[in-house]
């Protein structure tokens, strides 16, 4: 395979107004989690489970669960509100199968990404269910092209959607989906962390397990 893609950040140095204030990194909107223990407990690698397992069924249900959050919002994620796929001062560029640099809307970059990943995670060869199957030398390379294709549908989300994931009343699934995914990448080394530092701050955050709760509350709050 070689999809893949590149960020670039926008030479004239100019930083989107929006930038000023990101309303996702405001305490009222981090406090909220939908879960109230160290996320890190659901990603070390259980003594049993060979670690391509781990990391085949850990991609697979990400893959899911952000394609799941993306739908929420898809609406209002249109050519004309996302004229590229940014995230912070960055615009991902695409990159087809023949190494042809795309650069294209919010959803048809998201698009690409789904299909993509669909097709990986779904293929008997690279993804195996079958016992016994023996998983490619290609298995963690592609894991972590994966990885980093969901990273920035996240980043996105967070980017350019966040005022419509709070409508929603949505921000608590997606912070706790957002750090269970970090801390996920971060424990196998997914993804370079030149990637993910845009949302160095928000990482920062929300990877820190709260404080207990008096009440144990279905959605935590500090």
């Amino acid at each position: 395979f070689s999809w893949f893609s590149k960020s670039k950040t926008k030479p004239n140095g100019k930083k989107p107004p929006a930038e000023e204030k990101k309303h996702y990194l405001e305490p009222e909107y981090t406090k909220v989690r939908v879960v109230d223990f160290d996320l890190k407990e659901l990603v070390v690698l259980p003594r049993e489970i060979d670690l391509n397992e781990w990391l085949a069924s850990n991609t697979t249900t990400f893959f899911n669960l952000i394609n799941l959050q993306y739908s929420t919002i898809s609406e209002f994620c249109t050519g004309d509100t996302c004229q590229a796929m940014t995230a912070c001062n960055t615009i991902y560029y695409w990159y087809d199968e023949r190494g042809k640099k795309t650069k294209c809307t919010g959803p048809q970059y998201v698009d690409f990404v789904m299909s993509l990943v669909q097709k990986l995670v779904t293929d008997e060869e690279i993804f195996p269910t079958k016992y016994g199957k023996e998983f490619p030398n290609s298995f963690e390379s592609l894991v972590k092209k994966i990885c980093r294709y969901l990273f920035h549908v996240l980043a996105h989300i967070y980017w350019a959607h966040f005022k419509e994931t709070v409508a929603l009343e949505l921000q608590g699934h997606l912070n706790t989906l957002y750090a269970h995914f970090i801390v996920f990448v971060r424990e196998f080394n997914l993804v370079d962390p030149k990637e993910t530092c845009i949302m160095d701050d928000l990482s920062e955050v929300l990877c820190t397990p709260l404080p207990p709760s008096p009440q144990q509350n279905h959605v935590t709050e500090r």
